[in-house]
């Protein structure tokens, strides 16, 4: 992702939401990794999980009230270090 790609999705963002805002951040990653997602997001926010049929990868889903459009792409930046994540 690239800076031009943050520019596009921070003015979308702010065109779509009224921060503070409750967001809800989607991700496929290996279940090796679910961890390491995990621990991005506090524990009292709104998730959904299912596992893959063969196991191998988990969709997980964050519902979490942001301030800004910046925080929301600050948790994508740091997800994206997740090797093999996919965020939707």
């Amino acid at each position: 992702m690239d800076a031009n790609w943050f520019t596009s999705f921070r003015e979308k963002l702010d065109k779509h939401y009224a921060w503070p805002s409750l967001y809800v951040f989607k991700f496929i990653v290996p279940a090796a990794k679910e961890e390491q997602l995990r621990q991005l997001f506090p524990l009292h926010h709104a998730t959904h999980e299912k596992t893959s049929e063969k196991g191998k990868y988990r969709s997980l889903t964050y519902q979490m009230m942001m301030p800004s459009g910046e925080s929301v792409i600050e948790v994508y930046k740091k997800a994206s270090v997740i090797e093999g994540i996919v965020a939707l």
